[in-house]
């Protein structure tokens, strides 16, 4: 699946809402898997929302997210392996994977929202065994940490552009 769908179909959303809604938005876009905050922060100060709320906003979205995967992916784990059995990992897990091996919790947390997703990195490190308090911190930390980066780089860019 290309991104570059995913921008126009954020950005149009957004530009067609006012107010509140925006940001109920921001929030919602940010809290699903592969739209997550590397899409909508950007697009939402790309289109003029006050860059402060937005990361708010939108780190609060992604991490609420991650803490419902957290809280029930033992229950979704029995779901999908009775739905799809013993499928072929998808290549964004198994990248995810890879940075568990090497990395371990602390690399998967802080690479893992932009090589696999924040959701795929914390389902991966369930699965490999760590407890869900320790996934949910670590993963509120890389979270944080690539809100502050998109955020500040997202300002930068359209100052540098003088879009808005």
């Amino acid at each position: 699946m290309s991104v570059t769908p995913l921008l126009v179909d954020v950005g149009t959303v957004l530009e067609e809402t006012t107010g509140l809604v925006r940001y109920a938005l921001v929030f919602l876009f940010a809290a699903i898997p592969v739209i997550e905050i590397l899409v909508v922060i950007p697009v939402a100060v790309g289109l003029g929302l006050n860059p402060v709320t937005t990361a708010v906003v939108a780190f609060a979205g992604n991490v609420g997210s991650v803490y419902a995967l957290i809280v029930s992916y033992r229950r979704l784990l029995e779901w999908w392996r009775g739905y799809a059995g013993d499928d072929e990992p998808s290549d964004r897990y198994a990248r995810a994977r890879r940075l568990w091996d090497r990395y371990g919790l602390p690399g998967v947390s802080i690479a893992g929202p932009v090589m696999a997703g924040v959701h795929v990195a914390a389902l991966v490190a369930l699965l490999a065994g760590s407890r869900g308090r320790l996934v949910a911190g670590w993963m509120t930390l890389g979270i944080a940490v690539w809100t502050v980066l998109l955020t500040v780089a997202s300002v930068a860019g359209v100052s540098l552009l003088g879009i808005a």
